[in-house]
């Protein structure tokens, strides 16, 4: 099992929580920090005098207060650390729902698991890190469900169309937005063609069925 965990959480009970679910499992060595840059100090420190940590637990939004931070998230967390140890193995413990910020997790962050925070939490969290030391890439199933379900790529073009179309623009406004960004094609037609071809894509009915799948899905 893991020798040497980070945990980065700011949350007290939170991190009570996780201190306590790594106690049962018989894990001797953990630390924490409440301040991601606090705990990439230590992240470094830890690697260049020879023992580095072998895991990383760590949400993904902080609270502000009194004390400034440079890195305010735990994908700049997990980004920064990778740079560093890129062989790490990450665990993300968060409330995030969202299908499309949670696959983002690895197919650019790279963490090796995710665990959502709330009832059983400590059973998951267990099980993850057991999978995770053997090798295992853990992806809750509501997230591979999204993946299968949708795995069409939507572009910048796409994504911007469908938050004009949820915020309640109409075509012809829709084209004079898409204009100042510079995103193409522009015109009332190709707009239509291209909504058209999205319903498709999702299995929509109607705009407003294709706007509650993509908000459902973390689309928009």
């Amino acid at each position: 099992m893991f020798k040497k965990i980070l945990i980065v959480e700011d949350q007290q009970i939170q991190n009570l929580g996780v201190r306590n679910t790594l106690q049962e499992m018989d894990i001797q060595y953990f630390d924490f920090d409440y301040y991601c840059d606090q705990a990439l100090l230590k992240i470094k420190t830890a690697f260049s005098e020879g023992q580095p940590y072998d895991l990383l637990i760590a949400d993904l939004s902080f609270d502000g207060d009194t004390i400034s931070q440079h890195i305010v998230s735990g994908q700049e967390l997990i980004s920064e650390v990778k740079k560093i140890q890129p062989e790490m193995k990450v665990v993300v413990f968060s409330v995030e729902k969202n299908p499309k910020i949670i696959n983002d997790l690895y197919n650019v962050y790279n963490i090796n698991g995710f665990v959502s925070k709330g009832r059983h939490d400590g059973k998951l969290l267990t099980s993850t890190l057991q999978k995770v030391f053997n090798g295992e890439t853990v992806i809750p199933q509501h997230i591979l469900n999204a993946i299968r379900h949708f795995p069409f790529e939507f572009s910048k073009y796409d994504i911007k169309l469908l938050d004009l179309l949820s915020k309640g623009y109409k075509q012809y406004e829709m084209e004079n937005i898409l204009k100042q960004y510079e995103l193409k094609p522009y015109s009332t037609r190709s707009i239509e063609k291209r909504l058209s071809e999205l319903r498709d894509v999702v299995g929509a009915k109607t705009n407003i069925e294709m706007i509650v799948i993509c908000k459902d899905i973390g689309i928009i």
